[in-house]
Order: C-alpha cells, then sequence, then structure tokens
C-alpha cells in the first residue's frame, strides 16, 4: 500500500513538473500563433475562423491555460522575492487597477438611479409605454426594458467593484480571532486566505463561468468534457446564437452581458489575491512599519474622520 501510495505521489509531481515547464512551450506557441486562436475576431465566417473560436474556448477554460497563469505567477514571485521593489510594484499595480475600475464603475449606481426616476415619471406622469435615449442614433425600447435593464447596472457595480472595496476595507467581516493576534500571525492568515480560499474560488468560478458563457454564444454548445479535437470537429457546424431571451415580452433581453461579467469577475477577484499575497507577504517580511504602504485608500476630506470606516 505505502509503494502505490509513494508512486501515486511521485506521478503527480512528475506530471504537476511537465505541466509547469510545459507551460513556457505552450505561452510562446500562443504568443507566436494568434491566428490560430484569434483569428475570428476578423470574422468572415470562414472554417478557419470558426475552428479559432472552438480552440479560444478549449484553452480558455483548459488545463493549458491554468498552468500558464500558474506557473507566471511562480515566475513572477520567484523575481519579486529577489527583488522585493518589483513586488511592490506589482502590489501597487494591481491594487492600483482594482481602484481605478471600482472608482469608475461604481457611477453605474448613480447611473442606475436617475434611470429610476425616469421611468416612474414617463410612467406615471407622462403615461408613456417606451423610452428612447440617445445623440443621432436613439435606443427606443419599452420601458420594461429599461426597468429590467436596471439589474445590469447592479451587476456592473458587483463585478467592478469588488476588488475596490476589498482594497478600501469596506466588506464586511466576522472577527473572532483575528483582531487579537500579532501582526505576523495577521499576515499569515492573510497569505493561507488568499491562497487557499480565494484563488481557488476564482478558478472554480472561471471554470463554470467560461462554459456557461459560450454556451449561450454558440452552438453547437460546448462542453467541459469536450477534448480540443472534438471540439474543433463541431466547428463545421458552429454559428453564432447570441442569447437575446428576456424574463417578459419587451423586457430586457442582453443576458449574455451578465454571464460576460461573471467571467469577468472570476478574472478580477484572482487578480486580486495575487496582489493580497503580495502585499501580505511583504508586510510580513518588513514588519509593523510596512502595513498600509503604498495603499489608496478613498477618504471622505479634511474634517470627515469620525465618519470613517462607516459608509
Amino acid at each position: 500500500m505505502s509503494i502505490s501510495f509513494f508512486g501515486a505521489v511521485g506521478g503527480f509531481l512528475w506530471w504537476l513538473i511537465q505541466s509547469i515547464f510545459g507551460a513556457f512551450y505552450n505561452l510562446g506557441y500562443a504568443i507566436t500563433h494568434p491566428e490560430l486562436w484569434l483569428g475570428w475576431i476578423t470574422w468572415t465566417n470562414s472554417t478557419e475562423d470558426k475552428e479559432a473560436v472552438m480552440r479560444f474556448v478549449y484553452y480558455g477554460g483548459s488545463v493549458e491555460f491554468f498552468f500558464v497563469v500558474f506557473t507566471i505567477f511562480l515566475v513572477l514571485t520567484a523575481v519579486g522575492l529577489y527583488f522585493r521593489g518589483f513586488m511592490w510594484g506589482m502590489v501597487r499595480a494591481l491594487e492600483g487597477f482594482a481602484n481605478t475600475c471600482g472608482r469608475f464603475f461604481a457611477w453605474a449606481g448613480l447611473l442606475m438611479v436617475i434611470q429610476q426616476i425616469i421611468i416612474v415619471f414617463m410612467q406615471r406622469v407622462f403615461a408613456r409605454p417606451d423610452m428612447s435615449f440617445g445623440l443621432g442614433i436613439g435606443l427606443e425600447k419599452d420601458i420594461s426594458w429599461f426597468a429590467e435593464e436596471l439589474k445590469l447596472y447592479n451587476a456592473l457595480v458587483v463585478c467592478f467593484c469588488v476588488t475596490y472595496t476589498f482594497v478600501q476595507g469596506g466588506h464586511v467581516r466576522v472577527d473572532l480571532i483575528y483582531a487579537g493576534i500579532s501582526h505576523r500571525a495577521k499576515r499569515v492568515i492573510d497569505m493561507i486566505g488568499s491562497l487557499i480560499f480565494m484563488m481557488p474560488v476564482a478558478v472554480l468560478t472561471w471554470m463554470y463561468g467560461w462554459f456557461f458563457l459560450w454556451r449561450h454564444l454558440i452552438v453547437p454548445k460546448p462542453s467541459a468534457s469536450d477534448a480540443l479535437d472534438r471540439l474543433v470537429m463541431k466547428a463545421r457546424a458552429m454559428r453564432w446564437n447570441v442569447e437575446t431571451i428576456g424574463f417578459s415580452p419587451n423586457g430586457f433581453n442582453g443576458y449574455f452581458l451578465f454571464k460576460i461579467l461573471l467571467v469577468t469577475f472570476a478574472g478580477l477577484v484572482f487578480l486580486h489575491a495575487v496582489a493580497f499575497f503580495y502585499r501580505s507577504f511583504l508586510e510580513f517580511v518588513e514588519g509593523e512599519e510596512s502595513e498600509g504602504k503604498y495603499l489608496d485608500k478613498d477618504t471622505l476630506g479634511e474634517g470627515e474622520e469620525a465618519y470613517e470606516g462607516a459608509h
């Protein structure tokens, strides 16, 4: 039994090493042959375009893509361990990206409120069944379409502001032991949390959301269990079939956008898990004086300190 156990462990480690080193070849081949998986962007409805779509679908949720991302993370981490300033640079870049996305898409909340007010006025005051927005080319839809479309603004806030809120420390937390332990113990918990909770959940969400998205964009519907050769064979019958079904006859019909946001959400969470791991490691190594170093947090302004943390 022990021999078979060690044999299984040895086989897994050998597969892991092969996959990591194979990631360098896969990444290089993808970069030097973009037409094989990105050729569909200039769509001409050719067989080559359809095969490129299927390759893109396969690799986006494949083991090969996972190990490319994992290997890049390992390489960047190794470089950051040697050049600590480089790791701080990655933290600042990733947190800056999260803050920029969050601050921009937070305005979707204001748009949602303004549009809701307009809907109420159009329905109750002017008794109009439809609305039209736009300059030059107008967007004219039934009021029920605009009412259901409000959910898209909410989805934009959730998707693009989740990592921003994390950077700002705005998520609700239940603290049982965290506040009473030492600085370095906190950083250890943060590192473990980012590695065994944030990253795996983001990967699982991506894997589910990726094929969930494409099953509502093309037919034949791709499956996560399909091998690359099988998907390429399906390309002969491939055609676009973008989901445009609403919950009501004249309701919002762009629900495929929510599936795109689901995948985007997973990608943003994974990137910030990397940033959080790096920050936690650097604050662990450098001690308490580095806590909050380079952290770009919003403030309510001078004289409003009493309200900080209450929003």
